[in-house]
C-alpha cells in the first residue's frame, strides 16, 4: 500500500485483442526531525506503478504528473537483457486497487473528480478518512463512467 505523487505523465500501451497496459513513476515521502540537529529531513523514494486494462485506462484518463493516489498491489521482479548486454533487473508494483486522492481537476469549478476508484472486491480507504472503508453501493454511485 502506497500514498505518492505521480512523477510523470501515465504511459499507456495497447497489445493486440484489446489488452493494455499503463505505468507510471510515483513518489512517496518520509519526513521526520534529525534529533541532533532538529532539522526536519525529507526522504523520497520511487515505486514503478503497473496497472493493467481498464484500470489502466482510467488512469491515464483522469490522472496527470503530480496528482495524489493510493495504490494497493503485489511487488513483482523483473528482468532482461539491455542493449549493452548486461542483465537488468526491476521492482513494480502491479496495482490491484487504487484511489484517486487529488486530481488537477479537484480545483476547477464546473469539473466533477473522479471518484475513489476499486478496481478489486476488497474497499479502499477514501481520500477524507484513510482509515475508514467506503460501502460497495455507494462507490458504484459515484464512479465517473
Amino acid at each position: 500500500m502506497l500514498i505518492g505523487h505521480l512523477g510523470d505523465e501515465v504511459k499507456i500501451h495497447y497489445f493486440e485483442g484489446g489488452n493494455c497496459i499503463a505505468r507510471f513513476p510515483l513518489a512517496t515521502n518520509e519526513t521526520y526531525t534529525n534529533r541532533q540537529t532538529g532539522e526536519k529531513v525529507t526522504n523520497t523514494d520511487w515505486h514503478n506503478v503497473v496497472v493493467r486494462n481498464k484500470a489502466a485506462e482510467i488512469c491515464e484518463k483522469y490522472l496527470s504528473k503530480g496528482d495524489k493516489v493510493y495504490v494497493e498491489g503485489r511487488l513483482k521482479n523483473r528482468q532482461w537483457q539491455g542493449e549493452d548486454g548486461n542483465t537488468r533487473y526491476t521492482t513494480e508494483v502491479h496495482v490491484q486497487d487504487f484511489t484517486f486522492l487529488s486530481t488537477k481537476k479537484d480545483g476547477m469549478p464546473g469539473q466533477n473528480s473522479p471518484a475513489p476508484m476499486n478496481t478489486g472486491s476488497t474497499p479502499v480507504p477514501t481520500a477524507s478518512n484513510p482509515t475508514t472503508e467506503m460501502p460497495q453501493e455507494e462507490a458504484d454511485d459515484d464512479l465517473p463512467f
